[in-house]
């Protein structure tokens, strides 16, 4: 089994220059196989799991694998779960060898579309919040809403100690019960805790695009891989 220093390996996968890479290890912004990295560390490529800040670092040597699924509600966005519950990675188990990482998160009740990648660097960039990807999701609430939720909403709300970033909610239905909700960041839990402070119940939630990217006639439980044209566009940043 051949193993390279663990700054090379990061260097290789293009994650940051060797001395670069000394730093973030430093920082504890890496892990091997679930633990914090020190310098000095090898790791055998193919063979062990290294992870820049959660996202799977993977060799260029390795074939890029990207997917979207429709994620059901009542899984749990993981690679494995300590109490049994199925995980996103239960839904693509036909894919051989590729080890599969998911972009992000979406909390155990919430459905729809989710990304599944072993490029590293892209999962990194669509999931940190200083990016700012649109995401898109419908929600449905036990309450009627009205223009002050969406004024709350654009303006920002104080959760969990800080406030959020400005965001769209447009009210559909009749019975203005439904909302169609664009963010630009996607903290744990985000939308659900605006609607408690709000004192809205969420019967429902579900991420409907990512960018541009729309989950479309996905079924639940489904999932594809994305077209070349869609992985161009991820990469290109401009989401």
């Amino acid at each position: 089994m051949i193993q390279v220093r663990l700054q090379k390996y990061l260097a290789d996968c293009g994650i940051a220059s060797r001395r670069r890479a000394e730093e973030l290890i430093i920082a504890g912004k890496i892990a091997v196989n679930g633990e914090i990295a020190q310098i000095g560390a090898k790791v055998a490529p193919g063979m062990d799991e290294v992870l820049f800040e959660g996202a799977l670092v993977v060799s260029k040597s390795e074939e890029a694998v990207y997917i979207m699924l429709n994620k059901p509600a009542g899984v749990i966005t993981s690679t494995s779960d300590q109490f049994g519950r199925k995980t996103v990675l239960d839904f693509v188990g036909g894919i051989s060898g590729a080890r599969l990482f998911p972009v992000g998160r979406l909390d155990f009740a919430t459905s729809g579309l989710i990304l599944l990648t072993n490029d590293g660097a892209l999962a990194h960039r669509l999931s940190h919040p200083r990016h700012g990807s649109e995401k898109t999701y419908m929600a449905k609430t036990a309450a009627p809403l009205d223009d002050s939720v969406a004024q709350a909403f654009a303006e920002g709300m104080e959760i969990d100690g800080y406030v959020t970033r400005p965001a769209v909610l447009e009210i559909i239905g009749a019975d203005k019960k439904t909302a169609k909700i664009i963010l630009k960041e996607g903290r744990n839990r985000q939308i659900r805790k605006m609607f408690e402070g709000l004192n809205i119940r969420v019967v429902s939630l579900k991420r409907t695009a990512i960018g541009k990217l729309a989950i479309g006639g996905l079924k639940v439980g489904q999932w594809r891989h994305l077209t070349a044209q869609e992985i161009a566009y991820l990469k290109g940043g401009a989401l």
